[in-house]
């Protein structure tokens, strides 16, 4: 075996991963309550991987109403190493064409309403977001999804808004002064959160339309998304079959950018502020003891 145990977040249009072998499903609870779906694990070749659909089989959740941190902690109960979250997104830039795959490296969080940290009273982090993908993790994934097929850009700026609604075209064109690239709904506060649990993170963001910035072109349809979608998910399921041939012939080693050991460096509460409760749920989340 690789060493590597991928966790695959699949985003709208892809509920379900073909091609495992040794298929298990778990239903998991976690102490921040149920995750979206069961986990449904197994191997391809020699990579284990846990694939999680985000909103739900047959999409019962919103983008607003997914739950997390519940996400983020089954797939760490899960034994995960990585994280890849395959993401529907709105494309802000003339040359990232419905179709399209990009590699995301950073993201504005633009959500007001979920929970993003696991973090509380009892218990205080400041965990570093400056690099909020893995370097590595994301570099192999474009290779995979181009090996797939796919065009990728690699590097970009992903806005996270709240959803379900779509942007007005004063809000599109505003993020496109702000130098963004795509738009989605659910890559905030999940990345947070990974980075909180230690878990090298990576985003494939799937580009379905051209938001509603061009003054030329009717306004985002639930209609045509469908239709690139599905595209797009064949495409993902062709990529991550490559990415986890690529991951069987390259074995793991820690992340080059310390993420498994990130909380060392950002625990600060006081000890005598330190809840016992929350210091074991969140050492269950680092998988180890932290120090405090």
């Amino acid at each position: 075996m690789s060493g590597w145990k991928l966790g695959i977040i699949g985003g709208s249009g892809l509920y379900a991963l073909e091609g495992l072998e040794d298929r298990r499903e778990t239903e998991v609870k976690t102490s921040w309550g149920a995750p979206s779906d069961s986990l449904v694990s197994g191997r391809i070749g020699g990579v284990e991987l846990v694939f999680l659909p985000r909103h739900g089989r047959g999409h019962r959740l919103s983008p607003s109403d997914v739950p997390y941190r519940a996400n983020i902690a089954a797939l760490k109960m899960a034994g995960v190493t990585d994280i890849l979250s395959i993401s529907a997104c709105g494309s802000l830039q003339e040359a990232y064409a419905p179709g399209h795959t990009v590699a995301v490296d950073q993201f504005i969080d633009r959500t007001v309403s979920r929970a993003s940290s696991f973090f509380g009273a009892g218990l205080v982090a400041h965990v570093s977001m400056a690099e909020p993908v893995c370097a590595r993790l994301s570099a192999l994934a474009a290779d995979a999804m181009e090996a797939a097929g796919g065009t990728v850009h690699r590097g970009g700026t992903y806005l996270a808004m709240e959803g379900p609604h779509f942007s007005s075209r004063a809000e599109s064109r505003l993020y496109r002064q702000w130098g963004c690239d795509v738009i989605g709904m659910t890559n905030m506060p999940e990345a947070k959160l990974a980075r909180e649990a230690e878990l090298p993170y990576a985003t494939l963001a799937m580009v379905t339309d051209y938001d509603c910035w061009r003054a030329d072109t009717e306004a985002v349809t639930v209609t045509d998304v469908l239709e690139i979608m599905a595209q797009n998910t064949v495409l993902a399921r062709r990529a991550i079959l490559e990415l986890a041939g690529r991951l069987n012939g390259t074995p793991r080693t820690p992340s080059p950018q310390g993420i498994e050991t990130c909380l060392d460096s950002a625990l600060i509460t006081a000890p005598q502020l330190r809840d016992p409760v929350m210091i074991d749920k969140l050492q269950a989340i680092a998988g180890r003891a932290l120090g405090v």
